[in-house]
């Protein structure tokens, strides 16, 4: 695993930024003209995203998907997988879907969903909070475009359990 960049060379996303965000994002997809019948929010990142675009699009239909790539700071499996409990695909027929991710990296992840919900929603858009220029999807809806690693309030701190659900000293 490689050790994170210095502060200076990451964004820092705090949560007052992040409710600014949040909201300049959901903007840019109402603007579009387009009206999901879903928000579909990519899991562990992509949650508090997809919450937070549905609530302002006025969406109450919210589902998650869950996803693994990256195993750590800078590191990743060689190809992501989807992990239980797994959605069904007809669950989405014929639906206009949002699918949310906190950032597009490599945008495999992204990729894996669209491909997931290829000839079943009827229409389908991407939006994410970051997208960087290595990214292999071109999203939709983007708050910001950085190459620089990202630190999200909600993954910066270290957990406060570890798996057992014992408390760290």
């Amino acid at each position: 695993m490689s050790p994170a960049p210095p502060e200076q060379e990451r964004e820092v996303l705090t949560w007052d930024l992040y409710g600014r965000a949040a909201r300049e994002l959901a903007q840019t997809v109402a603007d579009s003209g387009f009206v999901p019948d879903v928000v579909l929010g990519i899991a562990r990142g992509g949650l508090i995203p997809a919450g937070s675009l549905a609530y302002a699009l006025g969406c109450k239909n919210l589902f998650t998907i869950s996803v693994e790539f990256y195993t750590g700071v800078d590191s990743r499996l060689d190809v992501p997988v989807m992990l239980p409990p797994f959605l069904n695909a007809h669950d989405l027929d014929e639906a206009s879907v949002l699918v949310v991710d906190d950032v597009a990296d490599t945008g495999r992840t992204l990729e894996l969903v669209a491909d997931f919900c290829s000839g079943h929603v009827r229409e389908m858009r991407t939006a994410v909070l970051y997208e960087k220029p290595q990214s292999v999807i071109t999203c939709d809806h983007v708050w910001k475009r950085t190459s620089r690693w990202i630190n999200f309030p909600w993954s910066t701190e270290p957990p406060v359990a570890n798996r057992s659900g014992v408390l760290d000293a």
